[in-house]
């Protein structure tokens, strides 16, 4: 029997947004004192096995996040069925998540940025091929979202 929420974190190869969700809302989480499964996974299999990339690591642990021991994989189909909620970081991998979930665990999967309250955006921008600010961005909505989930998680909801 299941007696902790679930949240997966999904981007396109696992490597920088999700990865990055993940350790925020992890770090967010514990300091909160909740005890939550957390994890990440991409739609797609391009970075398997590796490690997030360096930009969103180094990005990360100047805000104090450790992205260090995660490592990239492909959402799998018992996905829908182990999380509470499998989180986009965009339209695109909302979409792919949404066109391979069983029907009755398609009210699980939402977009990330519905959680924020303080960014404008609808979604966490890819900064794979950006600069540097890219990554600061992709920080600051996730920071956003991630204390919106926690909000809603401590009501119960």
């Amino acid at each position: 029997m299941k007696t902790r929420t679930a949240i997966l974190f999904v981007c396109m190869g696992n490597i920088c947004r999700s990865p990055t969700a993940e350790g925020v809302f992890r770090a967010r989480a514990q300091a909160a004192g909740l005890d939550l499964d957390i994890d990440s996974a991409g739609t797609h299999a391009y970075h398997i096995g590796n490690p997030p990339d360096a930009r969103s690591t180094r990005h990360a642990a100047a805000r104090g996040y450790d992205l260090s021991i995660q490592r990239a994989r492909k959402v799998a189909a018992e996905d829908f069925e182990r999380f509470d909620y499998l989180l986009a970081m965009d339209h695109d991998n909302l979409e792919i998540l949404l066109r391979a979930c069983p029907a009755q665990h398609r009210h699980k999967v939402r977009l990330f940025m519905e959680f924020a309250s303080h960014s404008d955006s609808e979604v966490v921008p890819d900064p794979y091929y950006g600069g540097a600010n890219g990554f600061d961005l992709v920080l600051d909505y996730i920071e956003d979202a991630a204390d919106g989930l926690l909000a809603v998680l401590r009501k119960g909801n």
